[in-house]
């Protein structure tokens, strides 16, 4: 059923909350690794966690899934969680602390309107880092349409960043 309903204008995306099965491993790496700030923990079943001093952009626990196996790759689910950095410095300098961590990274792509990097979290939740080219570069089709795309990212030149 189509519907002429649109999503108001300054909606957005507040948060994820993801089922981990070890919750001091998964702040290790939201907090300790990715530098998203602890706001307040629910015993030790659950932690949120903000960028800026917001309430909370990722909710972890272990509610349901405490010491479980990871969710199925091929299966119906979250495919990832994407965080949009401000500026393409601000990626380049998480790209280099993973780097420098060793923290495997699975992939990297410029999306013609963004240019992002992938990776896993412990739980086998998929990640992406990315920021937005300027709007000034964005193309668009005859309709009107946004031309997104897939090409390899040269790590190598947005490390140039910060280096």
């Amino acid at each position: 059923m189509k519907s002429d309903y649109k999503a108001p204008d300054g909606t957005t995306v507040g948060h994820i909350h993801l089922k981990v099965t070890d919750l001091d491993r998964a702040l290790s790496f939201y907090r300790d690794l990715l530098g998203f700030e602890l706001t307040t923990m629910y015993g030790d079943q659950a932690a949120f966690l903000s960028a800026g001093g917001y309430h909370h952009h990722i909710g972890l626990n272990t509610w349901h899934s405490k010491g479980g196996s990871p969710a199925p790759q091929h299966a119906a689910g979250l495919y990832h969680t994407a965080f949009h950095y401000p500026t393409r410095k601000d990626l380049a300098r998480i790209v280099q602390r993973l780097i420098d961590s060793g923290y495997p990274i699975t992939g990297a792509s410029d999306h013609g309107v963004s240019e992002a990097v992938y990776l896993n979290d412990p739980d086998g939740n998929g990640v992406e880092l990315y920021c937005d080219k300027p709007r000034e570069e964005w193309q668009y089709r005859s309709d009107g349409s946004l031309v997104m795309l897939t090409e390899p990212l040269d790590l190598e030149e947005l490390l140039r960043e910060v280096r």
